[in-house]
């Protein structure tokens, strides 16, 4: 029988649109053992998981949790919960994770309606309240950070929009949490899920979630239980509240990963770590200036945590990205969709989030240009 060899992968610094890197502080609790899941440690556990939770999130909200999946169990989530057949459903399409909305709600049989910007814009106000003059809708999504085009949605009153049509707002924070500003009450979002590969810092396979009073009552109200069994709100809820009702079992390292990353992002301080995220895409910013690169994005609407660098003309954009890999073991992403062989995606996240990560790429971009 052949044998496999030991795992020996090549070491990478992770500057591309996920997965970011993992603190060595992360790895060492993932080989805590596992303990069961009805455990009244592992209870404990799960209720101080759920605290460090709402902390990040700037919620109050009493559900909220971390769903066995990844950021698109997430997304999928919002979506099967909160949306029937037949319910309209407003999506702010201007990048590749909104149409992937769009393509899980009709899947559910909701109707959608597109609202676009071009791939490096926002989505206007206007545009939103224009939508629902058109009738009413159920609920209404945007992507925060849109990882394929490096724009940063601003939030700042589409609560009021949204909430004065009778519609519920969901948004996705995957790019965002951890990153850059996240107040759910403030924002008055009622659904929200994230990603724990990317500014959290830990490995992936998580989805924090969080919901609100009013999208809870919503589901409450709902006429048939939820299509998609496994991410079924209604009895996952039950796992994570006092009835402590079994669902499945979850994966012990991965939440020993979620809380130590949660930890330190609450010992670094968020006003800090959204201003670390902010003052590290400055850097990269001005060194790309310097090299006459210009930005797919315009400065007012950048993300900082993921920067979408436009390609210089003739420049081998695969060749480049093989060369930054095989000789100097960082990761880039290139574009896709409209922005392919036009940018690359540059990811300044959690605890790749270093300015001596930006020193190595841009040392290494100039060799290779």
């Amino acid at each position: 029988m052949q044998r496999s060899a030991d795992l020996d992968l090549s070491p990478r610094i992770l500057l591309g649109p996920g997965p970011s890197a993992v603190s060595p502080r992360v790895l060492r609790v993932m080989t805590t053992p596992p303990i069961g899941y009805l455990d009244p440690e592992w209870l404990a556990f799960m209720d101080e998981e759920q605290a460090l939770l709402r902390e990040v999130w700037q919620t109050e909200n009493p559900l909220t949790l971390a769903l066995s999946g990844t950021g698109s169990s997430g997304m999928e989530a919002a979506i099967a919960n909160f949306l029937e057949p037949g319910d309209r459903f407003i999506v702010g399409v201007n990048g590749f994770f909104g149409n992937r909305m769009c393509d899980m709600a009709a899947r559910y049989g909701a109707t959608v309606t597109k609202i676009e910007a071009p791939w490096g814009e926002p989505i206007r106000k206007e545009q939103i309240a224009d939508a629902l003059k058109q009738g009413p809708a159920k609920m209404v999504a945007l992507v925060h950070a849109e990882t394929s085009t490096g724009v940063l949605q601003d939030l700042t009153g589409v609560a009021d929009i949204v909430h004065g049509a009778g519609a519920l707002l969901m948004v996705d924070c995957v790019t965002s949490l951890a990153g850059v500003p996240v107040k759910i009450d403030a924002m008055g979002v009622d659904v929200a899920y994230s990603a724990t590969q990317k500014c959290l810092g830990a490995p992936t396979g998580l989805a924090p979630f969080t919901v609100s009073p009013k999208g809870v009552a919503a589901l409450e109200k709902r006429k048939k239980p939820t299509a998609n069994w496994y991410l079924d709100l209604a009895i996952i809820a039950k796992y994570w509240d006092k009835n402590r009702a079994y669902h499945h079992t979850p994966s012990t390292a991965l939440h020993y990963a979620l809380r130590e990353g949660l930890r330190m992002a609450l010992e670094e301080g968020l006003e800090k770590r959204w201003a670390r995220h902010r003052a590290n895409a400055e850097y990269l910013w001005a060194e790309l200036a310097k090299m006459k690169i210009s930005l797919h994005v315009a400065p007012e609407h950048r993300l900082p945590p993921l920067t979408t660098v436009k390609i210089p003309d003739g420049v081998d954009d695969p060749g480049v990205r093989k060369r930054l890999r095989e000789e100097f073991a960082i990761e880039i992403a290139g574009g896709f969709g409209p922005l392919a062989g036009k940018v690359w995606r540059v990811g300044l996240m959690g605890f790749s989030s270093r300015r001596e990560n930006i020193a190595a790429l841009i040392g290494a971009l100039k060799e290779i240009l």
